[in-house]
């Protein structure tokens, strides 16, 4: 008779698609199988415990199974489970969304709901886009994005994507960028200067020379995420969104991975005194409890849709649980815990500690570049620290130390050669004491054969 693990193993093969996910690799090896969580740790179904050291895909906020946001949902199902945005309202839905606009950078006063970071980029480009179509200015419906960008996986999103591996494949569909290059120091000859020139000055070549068909920039703030969690100089976005203001241009800020904390602030925005015109958010926004995302908007984006039915300027987009309750009513509690926590305000302390942490690491021969904002750390690992020669993909360094750090105790997933550490918001001193030692064990045992632990 088979093991309660060896069925649900062999079902998983034989049925679940996963996603980012080589299938034929993957099937060559007993699957993970969690079962349930508690704090900042995930079991499996044979009983181990690993920390979850990024967050759950970057969304956890307050660890798993959380009284206070599970008595959110439980109420709420009391009440109502779903009910249609679509011409009525909810209770959770209109008192989020006045939560948003008062946490938000200020301007952005209209929520409009989706389902995940993708729908809700999507959103904000077909916002956009019509925005200057009501307004009268037909010409301007093309979109800036940045190297590496990854902003979800519908087709507008990934139009606004430039990730070669995730996105070329589906190009024959896609509708065309212009693309400028992120600000990547540790990649630019010249360093941290020159790669925040670079990215300036071809922002404002564009706009100089064609912002009169350009409708928006959409760009990740401060951090981009799922290019090799690249940190932005400071002063970077408080520039870009200048010259969008200077060249009538709208800012699409995709907060999805930045939002609720993790880079220190509310939002990775408010480090730089940056209002966007549409701002998105997922990820965090439940504490990593159900996918609801949010496009916010300012009011003259609002307004240019506002008009009398027959103008037909309505923004005729939806999802069917756009606005769900049970979300929203998440949402509100998991945003009480971050005000009476004081959780945004601690990641500063913490992040601090994880940098202390980290520093030796830096010294290490395949460690390339450390790179953190707030609870947001990469770790690049090359093959040659001197030359910078990264490893080659079949080299499989990333996968080779995740697939470690899970023996040792602790999940994440890699992005490439870039060991993602996004630990939850809520983990204590000790318990990023415990995933940071992990986390060092398992680049070393793997790029040099031996722990220093």
């Amino acid at each position: 008779m088979s093991t309660h693990f060896e069925r649900l193993a062999a079902i998983n093969k034989d049925h679940l698609w996963h996603p980012f996910t080589q299938m034929k690799d993957y099937n060559s090896s007993d699957p993970l199988i969690i079962e349930r969580g508690e704090g900042v740790k995930l079991y499996d179904v044979q009983g181990r415990a690993y920390y979850d050291g990024f967050s759950s895909v970057w969304l956890n906020v307050h660890g798993h199974n959380v009284p206070e946001l599970n008595q959110a949902i439980t109420d709420q199902l009391g009440r109502v489970a779903h009910s249609t945005l679509l011409g009525m309202a909810n209770i959770p839905a209109i008192e989020l969304a006045q939560k948003l606009v008062e946490i938000a950078p200020k301007g952005l006063n209209k929520v409009f709901y989706s389902d995940s970071g993708a729908t809700g980029v999507e959103i904000a480009i077909k916002m956009a886009f019509q925005y200057w179509r009501n307004s009268g200015q037909k010409g301007k419906k093309t979109f800036i994005t940045m190297n590496q960008a990854y902003h979800g996986d519908t087709i507008g999103a990934v139009s606004v994507g430039a990730i070669p591996l995730y996105h070329d494949v589906f190009r024959p569909m896609l509708f065309p960028s212009h693309v400028i290059p992120y600000p990547y120091a540790y990649r630019h000859e010249g360093g941290v200067e020159a790669a925040m020139a670079a990215t300036l000055t071809a922002l404002r070549i564009l706009l100089e020379s064609r912002s009169d068909e350009i409708a928006a920039l959409i760009v990740e703030p401060i951090v981009q995420g799922a290019g090799g969690i690249i940190v932005m100089p400071s002063g970077c976005l408080h520039e870009m969104a200048a010259l969008c203001r200077k060249h009538r241009v709208l800012l699409i800020a995709d907060e999805v991975a930045t939002g609720f904390g993790r880079t220190g602030a509310m939002f990775a925005c408010d480090l730089e005194g940056v209002s966007p015109d549409l701002m998105v958010v997922g990820k965090g926004l439940t504490g990593g409890y159900l996918p609801v995302a949010a496009t916010l908007a300012t009011d003259e984006v609002y307004g240019a849709f506002y008009a009398d039915y027959q103008e037909q300027k309505t923004f005729f987009h939806g999802h069917s649980y756009t606005g769900n309750p049970l979300g929203c009513a998440v949402a509100l509690a998991s945003l009480k815990l971050l005000d009476e926590r004081n959780m945004v305000e601690g990641v500063i302390a913490k992040a601090s500690f994880v940098e202390q942490k980290l520093a030796p690491l830096s010294e290490r021969p395949h460690v390339g570049e450390i790179r953190q904002k707030g609870l947001m750390i990469g770790v690049e690992l090359v093959r040659d620290k001197l030359s910078r020669e990264p490893y080659k993909w079949v080299d499989r360094i990333g996968v080779r130390v995740a697939e470690r750090a899970r023996e040792l105790g602790m999940l994440t997933r890699p992005l490439g050669n870039v060991i993602v550490f996004i630990p939850p918001l809520v983990s204590t001193q000790n318990e990023l004491n415990a995933m940071t030692d992990i986390l060092v064990a398992s680049i070393v045992d793997v790029t040099e054969g031996g722990s220093p632990i």
